[in-house]
């Protein structure tokens, strides 16, 4: 995260989502911000609001209650990448990327698509067909879709869920470039060892409640963890603390 972060507009400014199905509250009054450049983890048990919260930031989904906006009052330029891949498997890398262009209306097809092959360092398998890729260069391309309209705000749902350690170290080290350029990246996961390596803030949800927004290491300190106890250790006797 930058220096002058602290100073600046947060990229994304949540104030007091709420969203309900039927009888159940997915979703209860959930503030935060987040900063350019800033990495921020949500973590959770199943069921508690992340991927619901994150539909909503993107708008997939309608809050409720509640707003997110960004500095000019709008969420128009936030990037999503949901769990399940939205590309084509039997159209190329190149192909892929330009048919989502042209779905974003995003000016310059062309030259946006050759931006995005360089920038993931996917140039080299543009005329690849997709379903061949490996999971993790599959997984770039998702993430190369929600880039497309060079948003300010990316938000990644499970991104590295099904891929193996190896593709999971290049997929990070991509989007702590990402960071690095400036996007702020929230990404929902239910890898807290994930969450401690890679994020700068975690946001700890359980029954759609914002429970805990601060580092990783003050969640260990809110948990009264051990010298020798890792996150997870941290957050599930978090949880416990707190009835959940």
């Amino acid at each position: 995260m930058s220096a002058d972060a602290a100073t600046a507009a947060p990229a994304l400014a949540v104030r007091a989502i709420s969203k309900c199905f039927e009888e159940r509250q997915a979703v209860r009054d959930v503030s935060f911000d987040i900063e350019r450049g800033e990495l921020a983890a949500v973590i959770g048990p199943n069921g508690a609001g992340k991927t619901t919260l994150l539909s909503i930031l993107a708008g997939i989904q309608q809050p409720d209650e509640g707003s997110a906006a960004q500095p000019d009052g709008t969420t128009a330029r936030i990037g999503w990448v949901p769990q399940q891949t939205a590309v084509y498997g039997k159209l190329t890398v190149a192909q892929n990327l330009r048919l989502f262009a042209k779905l974003e209306k995003v000016p310059d097809a062309d030259a946006t698509v050759e931006r995005m092959l360089e920038q993931t360092g996917l140039a080299e398998r543009a005329d690849d067909e997709l379903g061949r890729l490996s999971g993790g260069n599959r997984q770039r391309v998702n993430i190369a879709v929600g880039l497309l309209a060079d948003p300010p705000v990316l938000l990644l749902d499970e991104p590295s869920g099904a891929l193996d350690p190896r593709q999971r170290e290049r997929l990070w080290g991509f989007i702590t470039a990402l960071t690095e350029r400036g996007t702020a990246v929230i990404f929902a996961t239910h890898d807290i060892a994930e969450a401690e390596r890679h994020a700068h803030r975690v946001l700890v949800l359980a029954d759609g409640e914002l429970l805990f927004n601060d580092t990783p290491a003050a969640l260990k300190s809110a948990a009264n963890a051990g010298p020798d106890d890792d996150l997870e250790q941290a957050f599930v006797g978090f949880l416990r603390e707190r009835g959940h």
